[in-house]
């Protein structure tokens, strides 16, 4: 899979799957614009792992409208066009319904969706335009197996992921007609720095035995899959919804 003068935008691009994915389209030539919200100084490292050069890191809370349109219409002005959207910036935290006051579940649903669903399909609305105009793009949606089987201790996520699910696949009925085309890929636990103090905890055993394997996904599994979605060749699996948690949730 080669993306030689691709423009690649990644959101939450500088961390965890984000990052490994920003680095294997980096290896395959594509130039990197790395959407994060706050940490420079993952944003800076994350450029210096990078292959070739262009590569560009924009600040920006996807949860904010304003903030999506002038930070697309910056990267267009800076590189003429985007070829590849993974929309992979998300939150979560844990809320269960029997342990959470009124207003801290209130507050959760309300971030949860504002960065995961609507975050997501302004930053998808903005970039789609000049897709449009172009008639060509990838979009890639990261979902979560947590879309499927439920999340009880962080709902709102749960259900974040299956909307992102449903816009997806909307979205690939309606685009289709630009020649731009939408992959999902939905995984399960990854090992990221994010998730590290879990799975060294007391719950750690636990979820690695979910899957046969008896361990969790690594970054560049998921980014592989990433890339194949962001494939010309993968085309005809526009609106494919991909499981990647190794056999830990299986489904019909």
């Amino acid at each position: 899979m080669k993306f030689d003068s691709k423009i690649v935008l990644i959101s939450g691009g500088t961390r965890g799957i984000g990052k490994a994915t920003a680095v294997e389209f980096a290896k395959e030539g594509a130039t990197l614009a790395l959407i994060y919200r706050s940490d420079n100084a993952s944003a800076n490292n994350t450029l210096a792992l990078l292959n070739g050069s262009g590569h560009r890191a924009y600040q920006c809370d996807i949860s904010d409208a304003h903030a999506v349109k002038t930070t697309i219409e910056q990267i267009h002005k800076d590189y003429g066009q985007i070829d590849v959207l993974v929309n992979n910036a998300a939150v979560h935290k844990y809320h269960p319904i029997d342990k959470s006051t009124y207003n801290e579940w209130q507050a959760e649903w309300q971030k949860t969706i504002n960065v995961n669903v609507i975050g997501t399909s302004n930053l998808t609305y903005c970039t789609a335009q000049k897709m449009m105009e172009r008639k060509s793009g990838k979009i890639i949606f990261i979902s979560s197996r947590g879309a499927f089987r439920g999340e009880p201790e962080m709902p709102a996520y749960g259900a974040s992921k299956a909307a992102i699910n449903a816009m997806a696949q909307s979205l690939a009925q309606k685009l289709a007609a630009y020649n731009i085309h939408i992959g999902v890929v939905a995984p399960g636990f990854v090992e990221t720095d994010l998730t590290k103090e879990v799975l060294e905890g007391e719950n750690g055993k636990a979820i690695k035995s979910q899957s046969p394997m008896n361990r969790v996904a690594k970054p560049e599994e998921v980014a592989h899959a990433i890339l194949f979605f962001a494939d010309p060749k993968s085309i005809w699996s526009t609106g494919a919804i991909l499981d990647l948690n190794g056999a830990s949730y299986l489904r019909t």
